[in-house]
């Protein structure tokens, strides 16, 4: 019979795989990314993530990591923009690389109506719009309007009259946006999977893409994807177990039939357990869950912080307040508390000052007076990382 595990001690061990119960010193900076990497949208939002886990952390520090060639910022899980140490590029690109056309169809939603249209596949776009890519960028850095731009004008001549009729169509996804150009947008998600481009540091609001091979300095290094696959579905449940195929599928933004292939890899280093029903974890993790215990001490969580980007929601904040903490648009950092999320902020700045406004759910209301002080040590330890002088808490209910 499969081990029945509690639900505290499963969130205790997520928090502790998460760098979320100590916080790591501020050399560490790499191995706070290096466990399931560190989403950066919205914008500024990794800044954010990386202060909850590491002391002292900076801009300057996570932009010195990036010009020193040791941490590597690239589209990703969800094809989602990710800061990834540049050791494990293999695992967080080649690893989540989508294998089937299918998959790939899937991964980078709303590509399908525009590749079909042109009579292509989605791996045959990529496979023409790379080469063009690799001609405009070469000793470039471009934001990714004006490369698809450049690159679609390129690929153009290369299409049949049919094609290009349809290329230069405006189309569904942006006013004024060619399906040329859409099509370019879609495909740089699967090139930087396949490791030909990435993003340079930021130039004002603009994140520039350049040719990976041009900004570092040395190849990265490279394993077998089998061998990506398999270390991406550890990092996975060590950061997410116990879990399931639909939770592993639902994080990379694939489909559920999609990762049997990658599951199938780790068979024999799995357990299976009893958690909301039948799940897996790692058996080398087993000792170490049932040995956690929460944290305490707070944290204030960015939108699409790590933690929250998993699938069994109800793990960690009670359905009541899922409306709450995940958002389409406009989602609030969520209020880490003892090992629970108590409840949701949102930061605003007014000149120098950053007003945060805090509001907890009805079941930690009140808020102790020592809850509420180690809340306003945190929400002001934000300050620097928003260019603020001073910081008002304003807590709701």
């Amino acid at each position: 019979m499969a081990e029945r595990l509690e639900r505290e001690k499963v969130v205790a061990f997520r928090l502790a795989s998460h760098h979320l119960d100590v916080r790591l010193d501020a050399e560490e900076l790499l191995a706070a990314a290096a466990r399931c990497g560190v989403q950066d949208s919205p914008p500024g939002s990794a800044l954010l993530a990386f202060h909850a886990r590491v002391e002292g952390v900076s801009a300057d520090a996570i932009e010195a990591a990036l010009q020193d060639r040791s941490m590597l910022l690239t589209w990703s899980m969800r094809g989602a923009p990710y800061y990834l140490p540049a050791t494990d590029a293999d695992v967080y690109t080649t690893g989540v690389l989508p294998v089937t056309e299918d998959a790939r169809r899937h991964f980078v939603q709303g590509v399908g109506e525009a590749v079909d249209r042109l009579d292509l596949t989605v791996t045959e776009a990529v496979d023409i719009v790379t080469p063009a890519a690799r001609e405009v960028l070469s000793g470039r850095q471009l934001a990714i309007d004006e490369l698809g731009a450049e690159v679609a004008e390129r690929v153009e001549p290369e299409l049949t009259a049919q094609q290009r009729r349809v290329w230069n169509e405006e189309g569904p996804y942006a006013k004024g946006q060619p399906i040329g150009e859409a099509v370019v947008h879609f495909c740089v998600r699967l090139m930087a999977l396949q490791r030909t481009v990435c993003f340079a540091p930021r130039a004002g609001n603009k994140a520039p893409f350049v040719l990976t091979e041009e900004w570092f300095d040395r190849p990265l290094a490279k394993a077998e994807p089998e061998t990506s696959r398999a270390e991406l579905l550890r990092r996975y449940l060590r950061s997410y177990g116990p879990s399931d195929r639909a939770g592993f599928a639902a994080w990379l933004g694939v489909r559920v039939g999609d990762v049997d292939p990658l599951w199938s890899q780790l068979d024999d280093e799995l357990v299976e357990v009893d958690f909301d029903g039948t799940a897996w974890i790692l058996a080398a993790d087993l000792d170490t869950l049932r040995a956690a215990k929460k944290p305490t001490g707070v944290r204030m969580l960015p939108p699409r912080d790590p933690y929250t980007q998993l699938r069994d929601r109800v793990t960690i904040v009670k359905s009541a307040h899922h409306r709450h903490v995940w958002r389409a648009a406009g989602a609030p950092g969520a209020v880490l508390a003892d090992g629970e999320i108590i409840g949701t902020w949102r930061g605003r700045k007014c000149g120098r000052k950053l007003h945060i406004e805090l509001e907890a759910f009805h079941a930690f209301t009140p808020l102790s007076r020592k809850r509420q002080e180690a809340l306003v040590a945190e929400a002001e330890s934000l300050a620097p990382l928003r260019n603020a002088s001073e910081v008002a808490v304003d807590f709701t209910d």
